[in-house]
């Protein structure tokens, strides 16, 4: 391929990846429906940005910048018409580490390395792989990040400083014996009104945005009775002009890692989102290419203007569909009245309590977990609540990273077991395979003491090879063995491996050994191997079943095991 080639190939990748005509046309269809509901999404979004802003360590200007800036940037080139990009509790978890290490330069350095990371995956056509993360392993990991989102949240609903450490479980009981030490109920009751208004109005009103009415009935409350409470403090008017003086190239190799994690994460949970969209929607199908393209972009702006990292929530997504949205208008609308609210409403904003963002964010965890969708997790196997338990736990105790990396091993091992349960070595009748005219029952009798047909059913992967190779080897004790190949769904080299072993074995103990059926896809792990190259020397390598037995009976005529076939002169005096 020469330098043109590659340059037009590297062109049509990337217009595969950015919105056309037709994706940018779909914002005219119905702009009454996509204002109103950009503008209830953006009453809902601004307590989560403010609050994801704050817990990641960043600060709350930070989580309203990234909702802005993200959430135009994603809304354009994203490949969701109904996504909702912003800051999420999810991506706060893998943040405050790197805040404490690196400070909020090392935070914006990761998002914009996230932003490279995830452009470069659209461009390889990677967002087809995200469908095959196992359910259990995203049920374990939401509810291990709501645990976190919730624990966090532990010293501002005290009302107490944060201790030092980093497991959020340990934080959390430290700020409880802080807080014991010198209790005060003031912020603890506000933090504890505004989970009861959320959970209880969610019941009640469910399309009415209770954590504004929370957040803005508690801030209220502390103004008009003068208490003294932690609040925002001061947030600047408008958003800061873009810059890169916190990109350091030296820090670079030190927050790989970090990116990586941030990366695969705004990857998972938009493409997530996204799904759950579509699957609200009537005909809403995303682009995961050019979703990830989006968000990459999204990471990349957002950074510039002192934002974080972000990702499509799922959240402000399902509001988003419920109340009518009709393309990605609603989100541009959404990311436009938060813009608005930070150059016009910043003082306001300035004295919101922390104690009510704190609940806010708790009552946002609880309604993360989906308890009918943990139940029937468990109900439907034990593997499934291993994997899901096991992710949960390690994301409680470690790091997300380190949660995936749990989980899928986990998985992989479970899917493991069940390729080897799957796999089956099964004595088959011979006169199935024989014309009508052979099923003489003297000669099927004769035949059924020499010969036996194993017909292998599934994959003959590692996983089963060895238990493939102990049953062969302790039934097959006749003078012919045929194995039947055409059902094998998958061979490995280990497969490859142990079936030679096996046809070795029979060969030792004097036992004929004839192949049929083996597919064309199956030929190259058994021809590297030699598996089968005796065989086919030798001619025992057969197309079908039929011609097998018709060897394997000529076979024992030859030896004297069956009787002599009749000549056809004799066969006709006979008659």
């Amino acid at each position: 391929m020469n330098a043109r080639q590659i340059g037009a190939a590297a062109l049509h990748r990337l217009g595969s990846v950015l919105p056309n005509r037709q994706v940018l046309a779909t914002m005219g269809r119905s702009p009454r429906k996509d204002l109103l509901a950009g503008v209830t999404v953006a009453v809902i979004a601004l307590p989560l940005a403010l609050g994801f802003g704050i817990s990641s360590g960043a600060g709350a200007q930070a989580g309203l910048v990234t909702a802005v800036i993200a959430g135009a940037v994603a809304a354009v080139f994203g490949g969701s018409s109904l996504q909702v990009t912003g800051p999420t509790g999810a991506m706060t978890v893998v943040l405050v580490p790197i805040v404490h290490q690196y400070g909020l330069n090392g935070v914006m350095t990761v998002g914009l390395l996230a932003g490279a990371l995830l452009i470069a995956l659209a461009l390889a056509r990677a967002g087809r792989w995200m469908s095959y993360v196992p359910v259990p392993l995203v049920e374990g990991f939401t509810l291990g990040i709501a645990a976190v989102i919730a624990l966090q949240q532990v010293p501002a609903a005290l009302g107490v400083k944060a201790p030092s450490g980093d497991n959020p479980a340990i934080i959390a009981a430290r700020a409880a014996g802080d807080f014991a030490a010198h209790p005060h109920a003031t912020t603890v009751a506000i933090a504890a009104g505004a989970v009861t208004v959320m959970l209880a109005g969610a019941r009640l009103r469910p399309a009415v945005p209770f954590s504004l009415v929370a957040v803005v009935l508690a801030t209220v409350l502390v103004r008009a009775a003068h208490l003294h409470v932690p609040t925002i403090g001061h947030l600047p008017a408008g958003l800061p002009a873009p810059s890169l003086s916190f990109f350091e190239t030296a820090h670079v190799p030190a927050l790989l890692p970090s990116a990586l994690a941030v990366a695969a994460l705004a990857a998972l949970e938009s493409l997530m989102s996204a799904s759950a969209a579509d699957a609200m929607s009537v005909s809403e199908r995303h682009d995961s290419n050019r979703e990830l393209f989006g968000q990459g972009l999204a990471n990349l702006s957002a950074p510039l203007f002192g934002g974080v990292a972000a990702t499509g929530a799922i959240a402000r997504t399902a509001v988003n569909v419920r109340t009518g949205a009709a393309s990605r208008l609603s989100a541009l609308v959404h990311a436009a009245v938060l813009a608005v609210i930070v150059f016009a409403a910043a003082p306001l904003v300035a004295g919101i309590p922390l104690a009510a963002l704190s609940g806010v964010l708790i009552a946002t965890a609880i309604r993360m977990v989906e308890v009918s969708s943990l139940k029937a997790l468990a109900r439907s196997g034990r593997g499934e609540a291993l994997v899901m338990g096991l992710t949960a736990a390690v994301t409680l105790a470690s790091t997300l990273v380190n949660a995936v990396i749990a989980g899928l091993l986990a998985a992989g091992i479970l899917a493991l077991r069940q390729v080897a349960r799957a796999t089956r070595l099964e004595q088959v009748p011979l006169h199935v395979d024989l014309p009508p005219a052979d099923h003489h029952a003297e000669e099927q009798a004769l035949l059924a003491e020499h010969i036996v047909a194993y017909r292998i059913d599934g994959p003959l992967l590692f996983t089963a090879a060895h238990r493939f190779l102990l049953e062969l080897t302790e039934r097959a004790d006749v003078r012919v063995v045929i194995l039947r190949m055409s059902r094998v769904s998958a061979l490995d080299s280990s497969g490859a491996k142990v079936l030679g072993d096996a046809i070795d074995q029979l060969a030792r103990r004097g036992t004929l050994v004839l192949v049929s059926g083996v597919r064309e896809d199956h030929h190259p792990p058994l021809t590297a191997l030699g598996v089968l190259d005796q065989l086919h020397e030798t001619g025992r390598v057969f197309p079908s079943t039929p011609q097998a037995i018709a060897y394997a009976r000529t076979h024992l005529h030859g030896t004297g095991l069956l009787p002599s076939l009749p000549r056809p002169e004799q066969a006709a005096a006979a008659h």
